[in-house]
Parts: structure tokens; C-alpha cells; sequence
């Protein structure tokens, strides 16, 4: 007698006689003699009691078959078998459909999730058909019976579900000293340590790019001024041995010689070793700004998986005061600043400026000048970004000024707004660790839900219960997708795991990752803040002070949430204000489907990124400064605070830093700014010129707005989905860059 059933997904369900009987009726409803209960009856008992304890699905249609053929009603049969066809033909519907849509560069939410990747490309489209048919395989086979129904819900997204079976994890902040100084292998060939500026560039392009491989998100370096600065010294020394040759003359006295700053500067005037020495300063300038030219040349060309995107990479810098650090970032913002190519805004790496007070932030600090220059560039370029060391939550105390490897101590970040800091397991710092994993919240569900509820303190009570019940949830997947992970060996990261993941150094290949990786984050995001409070309270955080208070309890209890998730689960579990793209839009196109159009809720084509103020809500930059400000403090998995500039920032480099200070006095951790900059897409033409329909240059009227989308830029909106176009066009500017 059957007792169990092994369903087309492995899954094993209970046996139901219902099921045979209802798909029997089903086919003699399609022919002229109708419905026959006895015979129903007596098919559904005779599988029933002859079939094995435990049969699949296939099997048990097959004995329908094979007991409607011996009966005398050979039309059910025929009918039984037809619908049979139809239901197989309609599972792979859907999966051709979607195919389909790949093979012919449809321009949809399946091929445009990810606007940094190219999904028209061969390789683009191969990653595409994996990612497709992957998803349906972690559902049905790696998720767990309340996940999987979470998922299926609309309640929680899982990101990067496509890598859940390749057990990567999220991101790393590369410790690239240890690659500078012991090279490392990549592939079949070694790479020796570096000994000069241009090794040094190309070696840190080369680990990031190799990573990318290894794991499913960003590739960041914490200290890029800090981790080059020697190459820039080594290759000074080099230079004046070069004049060593040319001169004969013994000149190791300057090998050490204190420079105050590698400045080049015209030889007139100058007699001696201090000629010579000024030679070899202006030759090393001129070698560390080709060496930065490269670097962000190679980022912006060279592909990782698979060869159908460019590495996504992020790169922190500003503390470092020696005159050789201060060389390195002050030639890379001199070549971001002169573009690449024909004069375009380089897409990566995303640069992050450490903003430090006694070290950059004020006039009489040692790299203000840095700092100025820095603003200058994002004024024109976008980057770099800004990371508020400053503020109360990002700061270490056991960073010191005069500690020369000060910078491990330092917080960094990446563009994707991944923030990596504390840690229940080992130092606080950003270095050698990254995130493993995250999965997002739909708090806009949640709210929807409970607005039949006419009493408003009753309306948001059961908001948190659900709210409570979805957080354990999502807790508990994100430690069963860590308990997965842990399984990989060594092995297969054969960069990650040798040179760049904290404690790496004490395993073996064939030794799983499982001691190191809880060194890393787990991070539960959200989206839509704004429409979840509308839904509660009638109006969002912008334009309520009931609504705010609202929100950052609303927050304040996911933080809460997440430490005592810490302590049970005993992982580093974070608050990240989710940098949604696909999602932002998937959210809202299933909740629009179950509840409607909801004014002010489901009514446009995306939920608010996180914990915004509305794109679409005009207010000055200030404002928004003070209601974004609190959740920096919620959200230690990574937060956000953007500012939309009107016009041509360029010529007022000062409007960048006045978003700075707002930064600093709002303690708020990372922030950019977003402006105008045009493209154009034949030549590479670029200018600000918010009306531009033709290219000066060429006379092309190909041209396109270089947007930021979630963190990083994107060269094309042409990649950009529905929902975050629609979002584009409802932005409204919070500063004039004129004032």
C-alpha cells in the first residue's frame, strides 16, 4: 500500500488518494460518456493497495494509465494521456520562455537584473542560463519548508541564490600587503612579490580580479595608499640608481633621504645630489601616475566570470600621511579626474576617500590638500565616495595616529555599501573579512497586511509580530546557507583561502573552510521603508515626525533582532539598508498582483532603496541628512546617505564637501554624490550640459546619462531594469551646484 510520495522536486509528501481521483474525473469530464465514480473509485483503491510503501509521481501515472487501457473506457485513457503531455510540456514553458528571452537579448527583468553585467554577450548569456536554472534548484532541493514558502511568498528575497550551490561567499577587503610582499598563485602560473610601483598596480588589479572568480560579490582594498606607499619609495631608489649609472657617482645617501612630498618640479636652479635627487623625484611621479593611469584602465577592461562583466572593485584611501602614500593618492585622483579613453568617467573602481579629522578633514591637517583635490574629482567624476570615520560607530580604539600600520584599525568599505567591521570572533577591523551571505525583508508586505486594522496601536503591534516571525525566518536561512557553505574545502578558493581570508594561513587545501569563515558577516537587509511606513501610519519618515519615530523603532528592533540572533546562532549577524536593484522592482510587481494598487505604496514600479527618503519627495539635502542619519547607526551591515546635485558641479567642488560636513555633523558613516554627466556613446565624449541632445565632438545624438544605480556607476542605462529606470526618472535634486 502506497504510504509516501517522492514529488518531481525530491521532495517526499504523504500519499493522497484525492489527487489520482481528481486527475482521473478530470479527463472524463473531456469526453462524451462523462463521469464514471465507480470506475474512479476502483482504479484510485487498486494502485492504492497494490503500489510499494513509497512510489513518485511518474510512477503512479504511469499505473493510471495502465489500469484506464484495461478498462473498457479506452477514451479517458486517451484523454488522461493528452493532459498527461500537456502538464510536462507546460513545466518546461517556462524555463523555454525565459531562455528564449536570453537567446533573443530581450531587454527584461531576467536579462537586465544586473546592470554591471552584460547579459547580450555569449558569455553574459551562458551565466544567465545558469543563474536561471540554478534558482529553481536551490528551492527545491537547499531551502527548507518555511524558507522556501518565505520565498515563494514574497516575504524575504535571497540574494545571489544562483551561487548558493557553489558554497561562495559575498566579499573580501583583500590584505594586499600579503600579496605584494609573497605573490602568490593564480591559475597554472605564480606571481613573484613586487619590487616596483607598476608591479605593485598591476598585482592588486590581478588578486581582485582572480577573487571575483572565487565568490559571488564585490572585490574591495582597505588601505590602497597605505599598501602602495613602499612601491613608490623602492621605485624612487631605483631611479636614483639609474642616475648612479649614468653619473658614476655614489648617491645611497639618498636612497633614504627624507622627501617631504613627491612633487615633480622643473630642475632650473637646482645644482647637485639635490638636482639629481628632484630628477629622481619627477621620474617617480611620473612612473606612480602611469602606474594609477593603468590601474583604472585594467579595472574598467578586464572580465571576470566567465568574461562577461568587469571586476566589481572598490578602493578605500586618505589616511595615509607619508609622501609616498600621499604620491599614490594624489596621482590616482589626478588620472580619475583626466578620465579614460577619449576623456570617459571610469566605472571602477569605486573609490572611497577616509575622511579622518586631524589627519584630512581640517585645513591644518596634513592631507587636507588631498582631501580638496579629492572633492575636485568627485565634483567631476562621481569619485570618490566618502567614509565618515569620524562618526561614533566607526571608530576603533585601538587606532592611533602615530601607529604606522594604523590602518588596519581603520573602518573600510566597498561600493556595494557592504560594511564590515565588528566581529564576536576575532579584531574589529574591515581587513581579511568580508560578508558570507544576505538575505532581504519585505517590510512593505508586512505593513500591507496589516492595514485592515482600524486601530493604529493594534495595526503596528501585529506588524512587529509578523515582522518578528519573518526576522527568525530569515535568521535561521541564512544559518543553514552558512552551514552549507562551511562544507567547502580549502581547495576551492585557491586565492580567498590562501592569501586574503583572516586565519587562512592555518589550513590546509584539503581542510574545509568551516574555522575561518565565521569571521565574516550575515547580513539581513530591507527595503522600502518609506512605503511600509505609509502603509502603518499614513505618510513616511520625510514628511513625518510620527512616521520617523516610527521607522527608526522599526529599525532599532531589526538591530535588537539581529544581536540576539548573534548570540543564538552564534554567527556575526548584521542590519543592512539593502542596495536593491532587481529586487526593489520584484517586490513591488508581487505585492501589486496580491493587494492591488495601493496609493503611495504599490503605486509606482519599485520600493524605496532601504531606509531613503523618497526619491521622488523634494526636500533640501540637509533634511534628508537629518532623517537618513539615524539608521547609519542600525545598519552596521552597510548604509548609504546620497544627495542628487542639480546642474554642473564641476566649477564648485565645495558643494561636495559641504555634503561631507553634513556627513560629519549628522554622524553619518558613508555618503556620495550624485550629478549631471553626459556620454556620448559613439566617441566617449563627456560634459554636464543637462540638455544635451548632440555631441560637440562628433555630432552624435547617441548619447546617454552616466547614473549611478546602487552604489556604482553604470556607462549605459540601456542595462538598467524597469523598476530602477523609473526610479531614475523620479528623482528630484536636493542642492543647487550653483550655490
Amino acid at each position: 500500500m502506497i504510504q509516501t510520495v517522492v514529488k518531481r522536486d525530491g521532495r517526499v509528501v504523504g500519499f493522497n488518494e484525492q489527487k489520482i481521483m481528481a486527475a482521473i474525473r478530470k479527463a472524463m469530464l473531456h469526453t462524451e460518456k462523462g463521469e464514471d465514480d465507480e470506475l474512479i473509485q476502483k482504479i484510485t483503491d487498486h494502485i492504492s493497495f497494490k503500489g510499494k510503501d513509497q512510489m513518485t509521481v511518474e510512477n503512479i501515472q504511469d499505473s493510471v494509465e495502465m489500469e484506464l487501457m484495461k478498462s473498457a473506457r479506452k477514451d479517458v485513457a486517451q484523454r488522461y494521456i493528452a493532459y498527461r503531455n500537456q502538464r510536462s510540456i507546460a513545466r518546461k514553458a517556462k524555463t523555454r520562455d525565459v531562455f528564449m528571452e536570453i537567446v533573443n537579448i530581450k531587454n527584461n527583468e531576467v536579462t537586465r537584473e544586473n546592470a554591471n553585467m552584460n547579459a547580450d554577450t555569449p558569455a553574459g548569456m551562458m551565466m544567465k542560463f545558469a543563474s536561471e536554472t540554478t534558482k529553481p534548484f536551490v528551492d527545491d532541493y537547499l531551502l527548507s519548508e518555511d524558507v522556501r514558502d518565505a520565498v515563494k511568498h514574497n516575504y524575504i528575497h535571497i540574494h545571489d541564490k544562483d551561487y548558493y550551490p557553489t558554497k561562495s561567499l559575498t566579499c573580501v577587503q583583500h590584505p594586499l600587503d600579503n600579496i605584494l610582499e609573497h605573490g602568490f598563485v593564480a591559475g597554472h602560473g605564480s606571481s613573484r612579490p613586487a619590487k616596483r610601483i607598476e608591479t605593485a598596480a598591476v598585482l592588486a588589479c590581478i588578486s581582485l580580479e582572480t577573487c571575483q572568480n572565487e565568490m559571488h560579490g564585490g572585490q574591495a582594498i582597505p588601505a590602497f595608499d597605505f599598501y602602495l606607499a613602499p612601491y613608490v619609495r623602492s621605485s624612487f631608489i631605483e631611479e636614483v640608481k639609474n642616475l648612479e649609472k649614468l653619473t658614476g657617482k655614489d648617491l645611497s645617501i639618498l636612497y633614504n633621504k627624507d622627501v617631504e612630498d613627491y612633487i615633480e618640479k622643473t630642475l632650473d636652479g637646482l645644482e647637485g645630489d639635490e638636482r639629481l635627487c628632484q630628477h629622481a623625484i619627477n621620474k617617480t611621479v611620473n612612473r606612480v601616475h602611469q602606474a594609477m593611469e593603468a590601474f583604472i584602465h585594467n579595472m574598467n577592461t578586464i572580465h571576470s566570470r566567465g568574461g562577461n562583466q568587469v571586476v566589481f572593485s572598490s578602493i578605500n584611501y586618505g589616511t595615509d600621511t607619508s609622501a609616498e602614500g600621499r604620491c599614490v593618492m594624489r596621482e590616482l585622483l589626478k588620472s580619475t579626474y583626466e578620465g579614460v579613453g577619449n576623456g570617459e568617467t571610469a566605472i571602477f573602481p569605486i573609490q572611497i576617500w577616509k575622511k579622518k579629522r586631524g589627519v584630512n578633514y581640517l585645513p591644518e591637517d596634513r592631507n587636507y590638500d588631498i582631501y580638496k583635490l579629492a572633492c575636485k574629482v568627485t565634483a567631476r567624476r562621481f569619485f570618490p565616495n566618502f567614509l565618515n570615520l569620524d562618526a561614533t560607530f566607526n571608530q576603533n580604539d585601538k587606532w592611533n595616529a602615530d601607529d604606522p600600520e594604523r590602518y588596519k584599525w581603520e573602518i573600510a568599505t566597498m561600493g556595494c555599501r557592504t560594511r564590515v567591521f565588528e566581529n564576536r570572533f576575532g579584531p574589529k577591523t574591515s581587513i581579511a573579512r568580508g560578508n558570507l551571505s544576505f538575505t532581504t525583508v519585505n517590510i512593505v508586505k508586512l505593513a500591507i497586511e496589516c492595514m485592515g486594522i482600524e486601530d493604529k496601536n493594534e495595526r503596528i503591534k501585529v506588524f512587529f509580530d509578523k515582522l518578528k516571525n519573518i526576522l527568525d525566518i530569515t535568521a535561521k536561512q541564512l544559518d543553514e546557507r552558512f552551514q552549507f557553505q562551511k562544507t567547502a574545502f580549502v581547495k576551492q578558493f585557491p586565492l580567498l583561502m590562501t592569501k586574503l581570508w583572516i586565519d587562512c594561513d592555518k589550513l590546509n587545501p584539503d581542510d574545509t573552510i568551516e574555522k575561518v569563515i565565521n569571521q565574516g558577516t550575515l547580513g539581513i537587509g530591507f527595503i522600502g521603508l518609506a512605503e511600509c511606513l505609509k502603509a502603518l501610519v499614513g505618510k513616511h519618515h520625510g514628511e513625518s515626525d510620527e512616521a520617523q519615530d516610527l521607522g527608526v523603532k522599526i529599525i532599532t528592533f531589526m538591530r535588537d533582532s539581529a544581536n540576539d540572533y548573534s548570540e543564538h546562532y552564534q554567527h556575526n549577524y548584521s542590519i543592512l539598508a539593502t542596495p536593491a536593484e532587481g529586487l526593489s522592482g520584484r517586490f513591488t510587481k508581487y505585492d501589486r498582483k496580491e493587494f492591488g494598487v495601493i496609493d503611495g505604496i504599490t503605486d509606482r514600479e519599485y520600493y524605496t532603496n532601504s531606509n531613503h527618503v523618497p526619491v521622488y519627495y523634494k526636500c533640501s539635502a540637509m533634511h534628508k541628512a537629518q532623517i537618513e542619519a539615524p539608521y547609519h547607526n542600525l545598519t552596521r551591515g552597510g548604509h548609504i546617505f546620497y544627495v542628487e546635485i542639480d546642474g554642473d558641479a564641476t566649477h564648485n567642488p565645495d558643494v561636495i564637501s559641504s555634503v561631507v560636513d553634513m556627513m560629519d555633523k549628522y554622524d553619518m558613516g558613508y555618503g556620495s554624490v550624485n550629478h549631471n554627466r553626459n556620454r556620448c556613446m559613439d566617441c566617449g565624449y563627456e560634459n554636464a550640459d543637462s540638455e544635451l541632445e548632440v555631441c560637440p565632438k562628433c555630432g552624435s545624438t547617441n548619447i546617454d546619462k552616466l547614473q549611478r544605480i546602487t552604489g556604482y556607476l553604470v556607462g549605459t542605462t540601456d542595462r538598467w531594469n524597469h523598476a530602477k529606470l523609473a526610479e531614475l526618472n523620479d528623482r528630484v535634486t536636493h542642492v543647487n551646484s550653483n550655490k
